[in-house]
């Protein structure tokens, strides 16, 4: 992955890359989300992004010291500000959780705790027609977290996405980011 091809939508306060992968610094109370329950629509958390067209996977590993409410990062595919889907880590009540957000006109939220988090994830989302598979990685085998709607006529883009909504300042290492052909999800 060449990091220096991809866009910033929303650039983050600090971001470079080495030989580690993309280390990216938030910037103060960023976020993507659009209405549902809470009302507000934030739409400028950091997304860096490619075009993807057709069915795909796309892949990335991870770290991050999440330490405050709502501290985020992850894969993120983006159409436009109605239609999107991020998943990943998200910081709530003192506890990393696997989190999707799915975006078609209104936001909606899932999540499930992980309390063995030890800092690091890897992270598959994969577009299939009509739908969207959000997986990780448990150990030696990837785990299906989601399977959601997405309208399939959408062009979008695919990339990595980080969000502070309730400060400044989350670190993150993107060690990888990986755009392939759709893996089988025939499993489930």
């Amino acid at each position: 992955m060449n990091w220096n091809d991809l866009n910033w939508l929303n650039p983050p306060a600090k971001a470079s890359h080495d030989a580690a992968g993309l280390h990216v610094t938030t910037g103060d109370q960023t976020d993507f989300w659009h209405g549902t329950y809470y009302g507000f629509r934030h739409h400028n958390g950091h997304f860096l992004h490619q075009p993807a067209s057709g069915d795909f996977s796309l892949e990335t590993a991870f770290r991050a010291a999440f330490s405050q409410q709502y501290d985020q990062a992850g894969l993120m595919i983006r159409a436009d500000a109605t239609h999107w889907v991020k998943c990943g880590i998200e910081y709530v009540g003192g506890t990393a959780h696997l989190a999707v957000v799915v975006t078609n006109g209104m936001s909606d939220w899932s999540q499930m705790p992980l309390p063995e988090f030890d800092g690091q994830l890897h992270l598959r989302l994969t577009r299939v027609r009509d739908a969207v598979w959000v997986q990780y990685l448990a150990g030696e085998v990837w785990q299906m977290l989601r399977l959601a709607y997405f309208p399939p006529e959408l062009v979008v883009d695919a990339g990595v996405m980080c969000c502070s909504p309730s400060r400044a300042g989350l670190q993150i290492v993107f060690e990888k980011m990986a755009l392939t052909p759709p893996i089988s999800t025939e499993a489930y």
